[in-house]
């Protein structure tokens, strides 16, 4: 029965500690998943522009992280200056990334294309970017978005 009841809290600890995104500051050169390539940096300013209809296909480009998934840092936005959203979902699930990138320059290298974005998956993330309830109810119709689809992301310098 003293296993039992020691076990118990144990497991509860351990699911918790696996559902968190992972710890750190985010400093300048820290990498997450593999080092991005840096032989052409494209501004995410550029990036609705240059995708069009067709995908990119292993691209870097930089900005500045605006949220970043609370639950296991699973995914992280991005934001032009026109206001678009980019949103960026680590390749085959394999890093996380820490909250305290929002506000940081970032370099990643992957996959870009444009996706219709579900109403349940659009509330799913606003879920797990802790919206408020009105704000996750405003949410009613599918939406075009960026989405990439990153192998790397670098915390930048500036």
């Amino acid at each position: 029965m003293k296993k039992i009841l020691f076990a118990i809290p144990f497991l509860f600890s351990v699911t918790f500690l696996q559902a968190q995104p992972p710890a750190g500051d985010a400093n300048p050169g820290d990498v997450y998943g593999a080092s991005p390539v840096f032989d052409k940096v494209i501004p995410v300013d550029e990036l609705p522009a240059l995708l069009g209809k067709q995908p990119l296909e292993n691209i870097t480009i930089k900005g500045k992280v605006t949220d970043v998934c609370s639950k296991k840092g699973c995914w992280v936005t991005l934001e032009t200056t026109d206001k678009t959203k980019i949103m960026v979902k680590m390749k085959d699930y394999a890093f996380f990334v820490p909250t305290a990138a929002i506000g940081k320059m970032v370099v990643m290298t992957g996959d870009a294309k444009i996706k219709t974005s579900s109403v349940a998956e659009q509330k799913h993330y606003a879920e797990d970017a802790k919206k408020t309830q009105a704000e996750i109810d405003a949410i009613t119709e599918p939406k075009n978005e960026i989405r990439f689809t990153a192998s790397g992301i670098t915390i930048a310098t500036s």
